[in-house]
């Protein structure tokens, strides 16, 4: 039985979500993919401005005038939303924590698929696959979904994106748009990626918290890793450990967007201070003026 609560949670994202698809990504996520292939459909009489590499010549020579062939675009898509579901999600020094900024914009993603007739599917992480939905289309099933992704009680504290990916890799047999949604706190994901990124059109989307580039100064700070349960005390009144501590998350900054170049891999940034929704309009607009 699912708690009342979760479904008004439930019901309040699709609101929103919703609201989101249809006024702010209206048409640009079609416009972002490309289908599985073009379909003869007909041909018809040239127009001015058509493309002539398009003019079937057999039939202008039958009528004595330029005629074009017309494609239709093989539409259906398979999106996966592969989500890292692990203890590090449950963090959050704003407004939300970052497991529920991903789960909205799963949501998001999960709308915009089906309102173009794609497919949607759900795989949740931690250091194990712990759930998969198998790619569906239909409002009910992207609910599900949503309804998977806040009320799944993970069993695993930690992450391992690479035992993520082959389950992907086993479960998919075309390709499809792979929507990885982490922190990539864990390392040595590098290589399953690569694989990843040549049988699917991979899109990592990262999710983080301003304190996890920053300490406040507030003095003597127990830290706690989520993940491994490690507790170390910290002096944020010192200057020097800020510093250091945001150097070396700059460093994996760095290392990591230099590893999503070197991949050709375009990414989505997302962080729980600020809205998706604009990172999200960009990445469909590039995408859109790539095709």
């Amino acid at each position: 039985m699912i708690p009342k609560e979760l479904l008004k949670k439930v019901r309040q994202i699709q609101i929103r979500t919703s609201r989101t698809v249809n006024d702010v990504l209206a048409g640009q996520y079609h416009s972002a993919f490309r289908g599985r292939g073009m379909e003869f459909e007909e041909v018809c009489p040239y127009q001015i401005g058509d493309d002539v590499r398009l003019i079937d010549w057999n039939v202008s020579a039958r009528y004595g005038e330029p005629f074009i062939k017309k494609y239709r675009e093989e539409r259906e898509l398979t999106v996966m939303l592969v989500v890292d579901a692990s203890r590090s999600g449950l963090f959050g020094s704003v407004n939300q924590f970052k497991l529920d900024v991903a789960a909205e914009l799963c949501a998001v993603l999960a709308f915009s698929a089906i309102r173009s007739n794609d497919k949607v599917g759900l795989i949740l992480f931690t250091d194990r696959v712990e759930k998969y939905v198998p790619a569906k289309k239909g409002t009910q099933h992207v609910l599900r979904i949503i309804r998977e992704l806040l009320y799944h009680q993970p069993k695993g504290r930690g992450t391992d994106i690479n035992e993520a990916i082959g389950f992907l890799n086993r479960v998919t047999i075309r390709k499809s748009v792979c929507f990885l949604v982490s922190d990539f706190l864990s390392p040595g994901y590098e290589n399953s990626l690569r694989v990843a990124r040549r049988r699917h059109d991979l899109i990592p989307i990262v999710v983080s918290d301003p304190r996890e580039h920053a300490l406040p100064a507030c003095g003597l700070m127990e830290l706690e890793d989520s993940e491994t349960g490690d507790v170390v005390l910290v002096d944020t009144s010192s200057r020097r450990v800020r510093r250091e501590y945001a150097e070396h998350v700059a460093k994996q900054v760095a290392d990591r967007e230099t590893l999503f170049r070197r991949m050709d891999t375009e990414t989505i940034a997302i962080d729980t201070e600020n809205s998706y929704v604009e990172p999200l309009v960009r990445f469909f607009r590039k995408r859109e003026k790539k095709r």
